[in-house]
Protein backbone atom coordinates (compact mmCIF):
# COMPACT_ATOMS: atom_id res chain seq x y z
CA UNK A 1 0.00 0.00 0.00
CA UNK A 2 2.85 2.39 0.81
CA UNK A 3 4.40 1.71 -2.57
CA UNK A 4 1.21 2.57 -4.38
CA UNK A 5 0.90 5.81 -2.42
CA UNK A 6 4.53 6.69 -3.16
CA UNK A 7 4.01 5.95 -6.86
CA UNK A 8 0.89 8.16 -6.98
CA UNK A 9 2.72 11.01 -5.22
CA UNK A 10 5.71 10.62 -7.56
CA UNK A 11 3.46 10.69 -10.63
CA UNK A 12 1.71 13.82 -9.32
CA UNK A 13 5.03 15.54 -8.63
CA UNK A 14 6.42 14.60 -12.06
CA UNK A 15 3.17 15.82 -13.68
CA UNK A 16 3.33 19.15 -11.82
CA UNK A 17 6.97 19.64 -12.79
CA UNK A 18 6.14 18.83 -16.39
CA UNK A 19 3.24 21.31 -16.46
CA UNK A 20 5.38 24.00 -14.84
CA UNK A 21 8.18 23.46 -17.37
CA UNK A 22 5.68 23.67 -20.23
CA UNK A 23 4.37 26.99 -18.92
CA UNK A 24 7.93 28.30 -18.60
CA UNK A 25 8.70 27.22 -22.18
CA UNK A 26 5.54 28.90 -23.49
CA UNK A 27 6.33 32.12 -21.62
CA UNK A 28 9.87 32.06 -23.00
CA UNK A 29 8.55 31.47 -26.52
CA UNK A 30 6.33 34.56 -26.12
CA UNK A 31 9.26 36.63 -24.87
CA UNK A 32 11.36 35.53 -27.85
CA UNK A 33 8.51 36.46 -30.18
CA UNK A 34 8.36 39.91 -28.59
CA UNK A 35 12.10 40.27 -29.12
CA UNK A 36 11.54 39.65 -32.84
CA UNK A 37 8.89 42.37 -32.91
CA UNK A 38 11.13 44.67 -30.89
CA UNK A 39 13.86 44.56 -33.54
CA UNK A 40 11.41 45.62 -36.26
CA UNK A 41 9.78 48.26 -34.08
CA UNK A 42 13.19 49.75 -33.31
CA UNK A 43 13.92 50.04 -37.04
CA UNK A 44 10.56 51.78 -37.56
CA UNK A 45 11.22 54.00 -34.53
CA UNK A 46 14.56 55.08 -36.02
CA UNK A 47 12.99 55.77 -39.43
CA UNK A 48 10.20 58.03 -38.11
CA UNK A 49 12.26 61.26 -37.66
CA UNK A 50 13.60 61.04 -41.22
CA UNK A 51 10.12 60.53 -42.60
CA UNK A 52 8.67 63.40 -40.56
CA UNK A 53 11.41 65.78 -41.68
CA UNK A 54 10.88 64.83 -45.32
CA UNK A 55 7.13 65.41 -45.11
CA UNK A 56 7.63 68.66 -43.15
CA UNK A 57 9.51 70.13 -46.10
CA UNK A 58 6.39 69.81 -48.23
CA UNK A 59 3.60 70.19 -45.69
CA UNK A 60 4.85 72.64 -43.07
CA UNK A 61 1.32 73.74 -42.12
CA UNK A 62 0.35 70.22 -40.96
CA UNK A 63 1.88 70.88 -37.53
CA UNK A 64 -0.65 68.87 -35.49
CA UNK A 65 0.12 65.71 -37.49
CA UNK A 66 3.85 66.13 -36.86
CA UNK A 67 3.26 66.75 -33.16
CA UNK A 68 1.10 63.61 -32.91
CA UNK A 69 3.83 61.49 -34.52
CA UNK A 70 6.51 63.05 -32.32
CA UNK A 71 4.42 62.56 -29.15
CA UNK A 72 3.59 58.96 -30.10
CA UNK A 73 7.28 58.27 -30.71
CA UNK A 74 8.13 59.78 -27.30
CA UNK A 75 5.47 57.53 -25.76
CA UNK A 76 7.26 54.49 -27.16
CA UNK A 77 10.53 55.70 -25.74
CA UNK A 78 9.09 56.27 -22.25
CA UNK A 79 7.04 53.05 -22.06
CA UNK A 80 7.99 50.95 -19.06
CA UNK A 81 6.27 47.59 -19.27
CA UNK A 82 5.72 45.38 -22.28
CA UNK A 83 1.99 46.20 -22.29
CA UNK A 84 2.70 49.95 -22.17
CA UNK A 85 5.14 49.49 -25.04
CA UNK A 86 2.57 47.62 -27.14
CA UNK A 87 -0.02 50.34 -26.49
CA UNK A 88 2.48 53.08 -27.38
CA UNK A 89 3.48 51.25 -30.57
CA UNK A 90 -0.19 51.03 -31.60
CA UNK A 91 -0.50 54.80 -31.10
CA UNK A 92 2.64 55.39 -33.15
CA UNK A 93 1.25 53.20 -35.93
CA UNK A 94 -1.97 55.25 -35.96
CA UNK A 95 -0.04 58.52 -36.03
CA UNK A 96 2.08 57.21 -38.90
CA UNK A 97 -1.05 56.43 -40.91
CA UNK A 98 -2.20 60.03 -40.40
CA UNK A 99 1.20 61.17 -41.66
CA UNK A 100 0.77 59.01 -44.76
CA UNK A 101 -2.64 60.56 -45.34
CA UNK A 102 -1.03 64.01 -45.30
CA UNK A 103 1.63 62.83 -47.73
CA UNK A 104 -1.07 61.67 -50.15
CA UNK A 105 -2.22 65.28 -50.54
CA UNK A 106 1.17 66.41 -51.86
CA UNK A 107 2.05 65.01 -55.31
CA UNK A 108 5.51 66.62 -55.25
CA UNK A 109 6.26 64.85 -51.98
CA UNK A 110 5.14 61.49 -53.35
CA UNK A 111 7.51 62.02 -56.29
CA UNK A 112 10.47 62.89 -54.04
CA UNK A 113 13.19 60.23 -54.29
CA UNK A 114 14.09 60.41 -50.59
CA UNK A 115 10.43 60.04 -49.60
CA UNK A 116 9.98 57.08 -51.93
CA UNK A 117 13.04 55.36 -50.46
CA UNK A 118 11.85 55.97 -46.90
CA UNK A 119 8.39 54.66 -47.77
CA UNK A 120 9.90 51.53 -49.34
CA UNK A 121 11.96 50.93 -46.19
CA UNK A 122 8.92 51.54 -44.00
CA UNK A 123 6.77 49.22 -46.10
CA UNK A 124 9.35 46.46 -45.71
CA UNK A 125 9.55 47.04 -41.96
CA UNK A 126 5.75 47.06 -41.62
CA UNK A 127 5.56 43.71 -43.44
CA UNK A 128 8.15 42.27 -41.07
CA UNK A 129 6.27 43.69 -38.07
CA UNK A 130 3.06 42.07 -39.32
CA UNK A 131 4.78 38.68 -39.61
CA UNK A 132 6.41 39.04 -36.19
CA UNK A 133 3.07 40.18 -34.71
CA UNK A 134 1.38 37.01 -36.01
CA UNK A 135 4.10 34.86 -34.42
CA UNK A 136 3.88 36.83 -31.15
CA UNK A 137 0.09 36.57 -31.01
CA UNK A 138 0.29 32.84 -31.71
CA UNK A 139 2.79 32.41 -28.86
CA UNK A 140 0.55 34.54 -26.63
CA UNK A 141 -2.47 32.41 -27.54
CA UNK A 142 -0.62 29.19 -26.69
CA UNK A 143 0.48 30.60 -23.33
CA UNK A 144 -3.00 31.93 -22.51
CA UNK A 145 -4.57 28.58 -23.42
CA UNK A 146 -2.16 26.71 -21.17
CA UNK A 147 -2.79 29.18 -18.32
CA UNK A 148 -6.55 28.55 -18.62
CA UNK A 149 -6.59 24.77 -19.14
CA UNK A 150 -6.96 22.26 -16.35
CA UNK A 151 -4.73 21.05 -14.68
CA UNK A 152 -2.04 23.51 -15.78
CA UNK A 153 -4.20 26.39 -14.52
CA UNK A 154 -3.58 25.12 -10.97
CA UNK A 155 0.18 25.35 -11.49
CA UNK A 156 -0.11 28.68 -13.35
CA UNK A 157 -2.13 30.30 -10.58
CA UNK A 158 0.33 29.19 -7.88
CA UNK A 159 3.46 30.27 -9.74
CA UNK A 160 2.36 33.66 -11.05
CA UNK A 161 1.61 32.79 -14.66
CA UNK A 162 -1.18 34.92 -16.08
CA UNK A 163 -2.94 35.63 -19.33
CA UNK A 164 -0.95 38.04 -21.47
CA UNK A 165 -2.07 40.75 -23.90
CA UNK A 166 -2.04 40.34 -27.65
CA UNK A 167 -0.37 42.85 -29.97
CA UNK A 168 -3.38 44.13 -31.84
CA UNK A 169 -3.74 46.75 -34.53
CA UNK A 170 -4.80 50.25 -33.42
CA UNK A 171 -8.34 51.36 -34.43
CA UNK A 172 -6.98 54.04 -36.80
CA UNK A 173 -4.69 51.50 -38.43
CA UNK A 174 -7.54 48.97 -38.65
CA UNK A 175 -9.71 51.49 -40.56
CA UNK A 176 -6.92 52.08 -43.08
CA UNK A 177 -6.19 48.37 -43.47
CA UNK A 178 -9.85 47.52 -44.05
CA UNK A 179 -10.40 50.29 -46.60
CA UNK A 180 -10.24 49.20 -50.22
CA UNK A 181 -7.43 50.91 -52.15
CA UNK A 182 -8.30 53.71 -54.57
CA UNK A 183 -7.36 52.60 -58.05
CA UNK A 184 -7.19 55.21 -60.75
CA UNK A 185 -6.37 54.59 -64.37
CA UNK A 186 -4.76 57.30 -66.46
CA UNK A 187 -7.08 59.03 -68.87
Amino acid sequence: MEWILLIIVAVLIIGAISLYNRLVALRQNRENAFSDIDVQLKQRFDLVPQLVETVKGYAAHEQDVFENVTNARAGVESAGSQEERLTAERKLGGAMFNLFAVAEAYPDLKADQNFQQLMAELSDIENKIAAARRFFNNATSELNTAVQQFPSNLIAKNFGFKEEAFFEVDEEERKVLEKAPDIQFGT
